[in-house]
């Protein structure tokens, strides 16, 4: 395990990697300029009625005010209607230039959303069992593939309304809500985790900042949120980085022509607690710059986190341990537009913590972590046409850590994984996925938890009907699948209290089956 995760370690140097999931990108994209022609058309439309009707309210008031003295009793009889016409017209006017300020209800709203739903079943007919953290190493972040290896529903709701001001600053408002359960019940309000996600205003095109060369392509942002620039390998359901908490910043701040940089500040809850006499309310607050250069080809991210009172007094993680009451956490990031010069896209990162920046995925998450914890982890995935009907998505996810919760434990572990799809036709394709993972972990009895040394391997076919065949990140997807796993008898004694060792779930072959949906938009 030491000899390759040094080669891997050793190999980040010399690998290129890649873009973002462009094809959700461009969908994104295309339904907000669709959007944005409509509200156009409209405005453009009630620009013009409001124009027609100001040149006949021009001639209106022209033509009374051009009247003799003497009139004829015909045209004084006229009067009176002119003068009711050109209150309705005024009238009229009005009301579209408000419409033209204000626009339609639904203009500048969005929806957007993710959902996972599914039924896992086990080759004894029970209730399957699994997760893309299922393993030993899943405890810190050791995920494995996830196809044909949930079970549960997931659902997130993006709500986003906005308006622009004449000045030309835009604002913007996002709520997102989310659940998951894993009862296959349709009704599960005892056992929902319903929850407030995201809720946040930007600010962006901002007036003040026009001419600033700096600051004028800036976007302002409070509430709470997780940040734009977090990206993910979704065939391992695992963050790359993951900042997300309550607080503001600013994005897109343009330092030079190869150069922007974001700047937050962002806090996060470790709870309460009581102790003497004293409530603490345990905050942390994490202050990131992160920084992208040549068109955010590479991406530098740095964070600094803080919890005075983490420490407080005596008290202690769940090791008996002081926590940290500090850390640092830094990656360094590329995104490539390509596979290695081939159509598709392929990123790379590598990063690193201390204290509690030692959680070094969900940056400044983990209260538990002492002063001395240490991590490294690597990051490398990406996705391309493999022959004429075959796409292949290859991942490797390694992490070393050391002292995070008792002084002298530690983690290693390593996940490779292939996400193959076979076109059938335009509406249907085979999936299939390969994982391993190795792990050498000595928790030092952190959480009654036993050191363990072994292998955990999944295999997945998945028949799939899609809306379009197009790349491995089109959704939405309707699949069956079969799955075979098997790991190392040694790691079902890494716990009592989790998945591995129970009867009905341990070393030696475990077949299951299901039916999935996956969708976003």
């Amino acid at each position: 395990m030491q000899k390759a995760t040094g080669w891997l370690l050793a190999g980040v140097l010399g690998t290129t990697a890649a873009t973002s999931q462009a094809a959700t990108l461009e969908e994104r994209m295309a339904a907000f300029e669709a959007r944005a022609s409509a509200a156009e058309k409209r405005a453009a439309a009630a620009e013009q009625q409001t124009q027609a009707l100001a040149r006949e309210l021009q001639q209106i008031k022209l033509s009374t005010s051009t009247l003799p003295p003497a009139a004829s009793t015909a045209t004084a009889i006229s009067a009176p209607a002119l003068d009711t016409r050109l209150a309705k017209l005024e009238a009229r006017q009005q009301s579209l230039e408000k419409e033209g300020n204000t626009g339609h209800l639904t203009d500048g709203f969005s929806f957007n959303g993710y959902a996972r739903s599914g039924l896992l079943v086990d080759e004894g007919l029970g209730g399957g069992r699994g997760g893309p953290y299922t393993t030993p190493a899943g405890s810190v972040g050791g995920a494995v593939g996830r196809l044909g290896n949930e079970d549960d529903t997931y659902v997130r709701i993006d709500l986003s309304k906005e308006i622009h001001a004449q000045n030309g600053t835009r604002a913007k408002f996002t709520v997102s809500i989310a659940d998951g359960v894993e009862s296959s019940n349709d009704w599960t309000a005892d056992e929902s985790k319903l929850n407030v996600r995201q809720v946040f205003t930007t600010l962006d095109h901002v007036a003040a900042f026009k001419g600033n060369s700096v600051f004028e392509n800036a976007t302002l942002w409070a509430g709470k949120r997780f940040d734009r620039d977090n990206f993910d390998i979704h065939w391992l359901d695992s963050d790359v980085v993951y900042l997300a908490g309550t607080g503001g910043g600013i994005y897109d701040v343009q330092m030079s022509k190869n150069w922007r940089s974001n700047y937050s500040l962002i806090g996060r809850s470790y709870g309460d607690f009581s102790q003497g006499g004293i409530n603490a309310d345990v905050e942390s607050y994490i202050l990131t710059s992160n920084q992208f250069f040549d068109d955010g080809q590479w991406q530098w991210m740095y964070n600094a986190i803080g919890a005075k009172k983490n420490d407080f007094g005596t008290r202690t993680n769940k090791a008996g341990l002081t926590p940290a009451d500090s850390g640092l956490h830094s990656m360094l990031a590329n995104h490539q537009k390509t596979f290695f010069g081939r159509e598709g896209f392929f990123k790379t990162a590598l990063l690193y913590g201390q204290g509690l920046g030692a959680e070094v995925k969900n940056v400044g998450s983990d209260g538990e972590l002492i002063d001395d914890a240490r991590a490294l982890r690597l990051a490398l995935y990406g996705e391309t046409p493999l022959a004429s009907d075959w796409r292949i998505g290859p991942s490797l996810l390694a992490e070393q850590s050391k002292d995070r919760y008792v002084k002298g434990d530690d983690y290693r572990w390593l996940t490779l994984n292939v996400r193959l799809a076979n076109r059938i036709n335009s509406n249907f394709e085979m999936a299939y996925e390969m994982s391993w993972q190795t792990m050498n972990l000595d928790p030092k009895g952190y959480l009654q938890r036993n050191a363990v040394d072994g292998n955990f391997w999944k295999f997945t076919v998945a028949p799939t009907f899609k809306l379009d065949v197009a790349d491995l990140l089109t959704r939405p997807e309707l699949r069956v699948f079969a799955s075979f796993m098997n790991w190392s008898s040694d790691l079902d004694r890494f716990s009592t209290t989790d998945a591995f060792g129970m009867t009905d779930f341990h070393a030696g072959g475990v077949w299951q089956y299901g039916i999935q949906m996956e969708t976003w938009f």
